[in-house]
């Protein structure tokens, strides 16, 4: 009989290890899913400022573009129209290998949650 209360109390501490452990994953999980909101939040956010900052500053390089013209229709409007047009490519060009060179760049988008997994794994007495 003490074996089967032996069995019982080991079945019950299974079963009591396997519910923490479950637990663990699901909060692991819901951090994981709260990262994912964050950063698809984020990213639109900054999508809609970058697209309202290249419209303005589109338009300002137009209004720019067409001063500088205006300004030397006299003498030199090829010379400025042809430099302003070297000017913007070039610029774009490097806007361009900056943006690229950025979304190459590694993230942090589960920092937390890797982080949280490496206290579990330490905790457990297995370093990842």
């Amino acid at each position: 009989m003490l074996q089967v209360e032996a069995g019982h109390g080991l079945f019950a501490s299974l079963r009591k290890l396997l519910a923490t452990g479950v637990d663990t994953l699901k909060t692991r999980l819901e951090l994981l899913s709260i990262e994912i909101e964050q950063e698809k939040l984020r990213l639109f956010s900054a999508l809609v400022y970058f697209g309202f900052s290249l419209l303005l500053l589109g338009i300002g390089l137009l209004f720019l573009g067409a001063l500088l013209v205006l300004l030397f229709w006299d003498s030199y409007r090829i010379v400025a129209l042809a430099s302003m047009t070297l000017v913007f490519i070039l610029g774009g060009l490097w806007l361009l290998q900056s943006a690229l060179i950025r979304l190459r760049a590694p993230g942090g988008l589960f920092a937390s949650s890797l982080s949280e997994l490496t206290k579990d794994s330490q905790e457990l007495g297995k370093p990842i």
